[in-house]
């Protein structure tokens, strides 16, 4: 926030944030990697001191809950039980960004100790462990926020905005394909089983999911799924555990080094904690989730949207194509370098960055109308400075100061819920091999 700006006189998006001045809150951390790190503790600390207090942090990897305190100036305790942190920090919020199969555990204990909940997404990994947080939510009458930066990206806003001029939406074609440097990152990290993240389909897509459900303005009702492991996972004869040491570290084009920088503080330096290797092997045979899924959804109102996600493109971004009663709507987003460091280092939520660093380069973003009475309409983009397309600043700053006046952007438990049920549809119908109804999941 500026020296000028004020919670009185803050513009968020050519919307006044009105308010009598701003509200100290007392914020508490779990999870103390990258994300956390980077997108919320040295921003809050640097740039929200007025409105933002940090009280303490908890990261089941001591060292590098330390880190983190250090990075935002060593003053803030750092706890090794979180129960004792609600108990003597008593925040008013708890951040979670830890593991996506831990984000349950500690949601429901913070609700029941009486704070408001910030989470990343995906609000969890299966079903059973939504109904945990919903029902913890109903009963505690505390609030949980899902953070879906991408609702935050001037592209999306002005994609939404423009998607009302294509008449009732009938059907949405949504493709996103991701490099082999942030791709395989999902394939070297926990990310890589289910049993920690859901798959790429629950951890990774739950962020489109929830977009074309803002954009619709509809929820889910049915999906239908395959999805297969066909790049990454035991392909090559040529693997070995990880890439530190690795006998094919010079002609593995997805090798990295986690020795230097960033990735040495906050992960090779702490491996004697909790063995937790943040360079294994992308060709592991542990590796259980897809990197290849097709589906298709029906919505309440009755529209339709096909979907697709493949993680090893020469390339990143995706295309979307809105149909709707009175045209067409056309969006392309393509980028080509996410910054990282040395072959095969990945970006966006796998990055390890200094604030401000390592963000991608735009190629091929565009937005195009088509009306039925053959009116064509090329949209003028707007600006997009900042991490992840320009969302990450603006989903902060709407966190801690913009409060519910932000556009209807910040999501709530039950967006959270249905973006992620989508992925939990699609891991039940790849199983199974069926169609699988949301109501069978979830029930809100």
């Amino acid at each position: 926030m500026g020296a000028g700006d004020t919670a009185a006189n803050l513009v968020y998006d050519g919307l006044f944030l009105e308010g009598k001045g701003p509200e100290v809150k007392k914020y508490a951390f779990v999870g103390a990697g990258n994300r956390g790190t980077y997108m919320y503790a040295v921003p809050m600390s640097r740039d929200y001191a007025d409105t933002a207090e940090i009280v303490g942090v908890f990261d089941t990897n001591a060292k590098r809950a330390a880190l983190l305190q250090a990075r935002i100036g060593g003053h803030v305790p750092v706890y090794e039980d979180y129960a004792v942190m609600l108990e003597l920090a008593k925040p008013d919020v708890v951040i979670v960004t830890s593991i996506d199969s831990t984000h349950h555990t500690y949601i429901v204990a913070a609700l029941h100790a009486g704070c408001d909940v910030i989470t990343e997404k995906p609000l969890t990994i299966d079903e059973d462990k939504c109904e945990l947080i919903l029902e913890a939510e109903r009963r505690t009458g505390k609030r949980v926020t899902v953070t879906f930066n991408l609702r935050y990206m001037p592209f999306m806003g002005q994609l939404k905005e423009m998607a009302g001029k294509v008449g009732a939406i009938t059907h949405v074609h949504f493709e996103w394909f991701l490099d082999t440097k942030h791709g395989a990152d999902y394939f070297r990290r926990w990310h890589r089983q289910k049993r920690n993240s859901g798959g790429l389909i629950v951890h990774k897509s739950t962020h489109h999911f929830d977009i074309v459900n803002w954009v619709m303005e509809d929820e889910p009702a049915e999906v239908q799924a395959f999805g297969s492991t066909r790049f990454y996972g035991p392909t090559r004869q040529e693997r070995g555990v990880r890439c530190s040491g690795c006998q094919y570290a010079s002609s593995c084009e997805f090798h990295i080094d986690i020795r230097e920088g960033n990735y040495r503080l906050l992960y090779s330096d702490c491996e004697d904690v909790d063995q937790y290797y943040r360079d294994a092997c992308v060709f592991a045979d542990e590796i259980d989730i897809e990197d290849t899924v097709s589906l298709t959804a029906r919505y309440a109102g009755g529209a339709m949207m096909s979907y697709s996600l493949t993680a090893y493109a020469p390339y990143e971004g995706f295309r979307m194509v809105i149909t709707g009663t009175a045209g067409r709507l056309e969006a392309e987003y393509t980028e080509s370098d996410f910054g990282g460091e040395g072959k095969g280092m990945g970006s966006g939520e796998g990055e390890c960055k200094e604030e401000g660093k390592g963000e991608g380069k735009g190629t091929g973003k565009r937005i195009r109308l088509f009306g039925r009475q053959g009116l064509v309409v090329d949209v003028p983009l707007a600006d997009e400075s900042g991490g992840h397309g320009g969302g990450d600043e603006r989903l902060l700053r709407a966190l801690l100061i913009g409060g519910d006046d932000d556009g209807g952007r910040q999501a709530t438990s039950r967006d959270g819920a249905l973006s992620c049920a989508i992925g939990f549809a699609a891991n039940r119908s790849i199983r199974e091999g069926r169609p699988v109804r949301i109501a069978e999941l979830i029930k809100l």
